[in-house]
């Protein structure tokens, strides 16, 4: 397989993954935590496509880790930003399993602390995550200003997960840290997930 599809494959992953994340995480996370039991009980199935949309994201993790080491696995951090990403997606993994125990749960604070169990969980992920894309910046032959707002927002998930767990409050400030965090996620991100769609693995590209 050549470098061109390569590219294509882990492009349209990373969309997958975008979309995969956006319902779960929006949509059927955020219905759990307003409304916990209701959500369960009158919407049983959106839950049940929540937790499969977080699997399916992690599996094309996966497909995005083994895409990138492909395309640069000449690069000396290739295999170490492969590591962590891949470490992102297993541990992702774990985490749905507490999401699937909130299908049994018959208590809105029950199905909270699963939830919550699994926000702490993802979030370790997300640390992992925040190394690959910080390795990944310097690796990837995208635009400058792609690779710089990769770097920014891999800084900032190790940031965001370790404000969670060292400040008291972190609920007070939850909204700055998102939002320093989500622009740079987003404009990198999908930037690069475009780029590999139309320009990666070409000659000169």
């Amino acid at each position: 397989m050549n470098l061109r599809k390569i590219s294509v494959i882990t492009g349209v992953s990373y969309l997958i993954i975008f979309f995969s994340a956006i319902f779960a995480n929006f949509f059927m996370l955020e219905s759990l935590r307003q409304a916990p039991l209701e959500t369960i009980w009158q919407h049983n199935m959106m839950v049940r496509l929540g937790i499969m949309a977080f699997l399916i994201a992690a599996v094309f993790d996966v497909v995005v880790a083994w895409g990138l080491f492909e395309m640069y696995r000449r690069n000396q951090l290739s295999r170490l930003s492969t590591w962590f990403r891949l470490m992102h997606a297993i541990i992702m993994g774990v985490a749905v399993f507490s999401l699937v125990l909130t299908l049994k749960a018959n208590s809105a604070e029950l199905i909270t602390e699963r939830v919550d169990t699994f926000n702490t969980i993802w979030l370790i992920g997300l640390f992992f995550f925040g190394a690959h894309l910080i390795l990944l910046s310097p690796i990837i032959k995208a635009p400058k200003w792609i690779a710089f707002f990769l770097v920014v927002a891999g800084i900032m998930y190790l940031v965001d997960t370790t404000a969670h767990f060292v400040i008291a409050r972190y609920d007070a400030v939850a909204g700055i840290f998102l939002a320093l965090l989500a622009v740079p996620s987003i404009l990198g991100e999908m930037a690069f997930a475009l780029w590999l769609l139309l320009k990666g693995g070409k000659e000169n590209a």
